[in-house]
């Protein structure tokens, strides 16, 4: 099992369809973790780690362990928004500050 993770798009505009169609990631059961760069359904570069989980708090965090060189997206570990049958992690990046992932399957955007 696999789970890819998509930009979420919550406001529409060039900037966010930009997002969309950049970057996405894919965890697998094996708890690796791939960050990939793309061009819409085009992966241009593959960032890699594994991840890990720590129960400090009452939901589980998700600890990311990227290999050097690594994206500026996945500098910091997520924070992790439950619902009842879906999550989000909102991660902390430099320059675009946060930004969001959900559970999903990559669709070209309508024009």
């Amino acid at each position: 099992m696999e789970i890819t993770l998509l930009i979420e798009v919550f406001f529409s505009g060039k900037q966010s369809d930009w997002q969309y169609n950049t970057f996405r990631f894919t965890i697998k059961k094996n708890d690796s973790i791939y960050f990939n760069i793309t061009d819409k359904d085009k992966i241009i570069k593959t960032y890699k780690g594994k991840i890990d989980t720590n129960e400090i708090y009452e939901s589980k965090r998700l600890i990311i362990k990227m290999e050097e060189p690594n994206h500026h997206i996945l500098i910091e570990n997520p924070t992790t928004y439950r619902q009842v049958w879906n999550f989000y992690l909102v991660f902390n990046s430099k320059k675009f500050n946060n930004v969001f992932f959900k559970k999903g399957n990559w669709k070209p955007l309508k024009d």
